[in-house]
């Protein structure tokens, strides 16, 4: 079995977050008195986005963490950019509440870690094109006759 210890911590972090902004979405749905939609409510619609952004940009940091933890291993740097990830995401929930700073400290740190992640990924494909070729094994197809 295969235990991937970075991002198995930081997508259960993630679905403590997930749960968070759908609680601060809920509470404010009950505040708006709005059960169905945004009602026009700009709060509730600035915690709705919170809570999109969050679903629209997670998927793609946990799939990059976790092909990258199972192709190079684990490192305190993975766990660092895992982590950064969280504090960015939090950081952008509560600038959506009016702390601009924080919106935007949390936009780039979103943005560098995907961007991060992804340059990585593409490095360790094509820096390391040995490692594929030394598993291929030959193997000689007889036909049927």
């Amino acid at each position: 079995m295969i235990i991937l210890p970075i991002s198995l911590t930081i997508a259960a972090g993630a679905a403590l977050l997930n749960l968070w902004l759908t609680m601060r979405v809920g509470r404010m749905r009950g505040q708006e008195k709005v059960s169905i939609g945004d009602g026009g409510s700009e709060p509730l619609i600035r915690r709705m986005r919170a809570h999109s952004n969050f679903v629209e940009n997670t998927a793609f940091v946990l799939i990059l963490l976790a092909l990258v933890e199972l192709g190079v291993g684990s490192s305190v740097w993975l766990w660092a950019v895992g982590a950064l990830y969280l504090v960015g995401r939090i950081l952008h929930a509560i600038g959506m509440d009016g702390a601009m700073w924080g919106r935007m400290a949390g936009t780039i740190i979103t943005m560098l870690t995907q961007l991060g992640l992804a340059g990585f990924a593409i490095y360790v494909v094509y820096a390391t094109p040995a490692s594929f070729s030394s598993k291929v094994v030959e193997t000689e197809v007889i036909a049927p006759r």
